[in-house]
């Protein structure tokens, strides 16, 4: 199998996508994956995608009915499944796969959660939990979005957006496990990494060069971009824009073996960038509708 970068449309009707990293050889993997599709993961062991459906009932933005779900496939599309049934997770937004040790994590937005689960659905876990009440989940503040895992050093990171443009935005992180008895709504070891950005979306975390990378789809000059900054105990966290000039940017992926990144948007772009020298970036795909999470599968 060759390397494939697979996308989430989330057009009428949304779609499950795959292409070739110069954005060649469109094939349609799922042709409805519902109304509002979201995030995607890989597991390279077992040949299965997992996918996010953050429900059908929304206002605007806003999805205040449990309703989630989610969904597994093989990497050709087939053998369909739901894992997560809807009502098990309140609105599941963008996901990352341990394949190693069988497990997905999600983010949970109005559920405003960050969960775990293994890869065949069973043993949900809740391990961050930032709000409970019908009033906490009007208060975006508290909805977490994005996730990212780092196995060797044993961190989860997470974005919670805020409003929508309204700097209300943070990256927070927390030890990959919740300590036996504690409570996931009340952890005393989240770290608070970066706050007050304008609308963080996905996370990437790349080992080998101690890098966090995010999406943010909040307004110029700040939002609409790719951004990293290294994580190292001791230093002082640095902010970089690694790629501006997105359209809403959610969706990212790594391809590790090159060092470049792939990062998809609601305007219906994905575009490429050369992460050792990010002044290389192009557009390899656009033209068929709004995308929301991508995945690289290596060949």
């Amino acid at each position: 199998m060759t390397d494939r970068l697979l996308l989430l449309n989330i057009g009428t009707p949304s779609r499950l996508l795959s292409i070739t990293p110069d954005g060649g050889d469109l094939r349609t993997l799922v042709a409805d994956c519902g109304v509002a599709p979201d995030g995607i993961a890989i597991d390279p062991i077992k040949g299965h995608v997992f996918w996010t459906y953050m429900g059908t009932s929304h206002d605007g933005e806003d999805f205040m009915v449990n309703d989630g779900r989610i969904e597994r496939a093989d990497l050709d599309g087939g053998n369909r499944a739901i894992i997560i049934p809807e009502g098990g997770t309140f609105t599941p937004k963008q996901m990352q796969c341990d394949p190693q040790r069988s497990l997905i994590y999600w983010c949970d937005r109005e559920g405003m959660r960050v969960m775990r689960a293994r890869t065949d659905g069973s043993d949900v876990t809740v391990l961050v939990q930032t709000g409970s009440t019908d009033e906490d989940r009007h208060n975006r503040r508290l909805h977490c979005v994005g996730v990212a895992i780092d196995i060797d050093g044993g961190y989860i990171y997470w974005t919670q957006k805020g409003k929508p443009n309204g700097g209300e935005g943070r990256i927070l992180r927390a030890p990959l496990d919740l300590a036996a008895g504690a409570d996931p709504a009340n952890r005393q070891d989240i770290e608070i990494l970066f706050d007050n950005l304008p609308e963080p979306i996905d996370l990437e975390w790349e080992a080998n060069t101690g890098f966090l990378y995010w999406t943010d789809r909040g307004d110029p000059p700040d939002g609409n971009t790719l951004n990293r900054a290294r994580i190292q105990a001791g230093r002082p966290l640095v902010r970089e824009i690694v790629l501006s000039g997105l359209h809403e940017a959610i969706g990212l992926a790594i391809d590790r073996k090159i060092d470049r990144a792939f990062v998809s948007d609601l305007g219906g772009y994905v575009r490429v960038v050369d992460l050792a020298n990010p002044s290389d970036h192009k557009t390899i795909f656009s033209g068929h509708g709004p995308f929301t999470g991508i995945a690289y599968v290596a060949g």
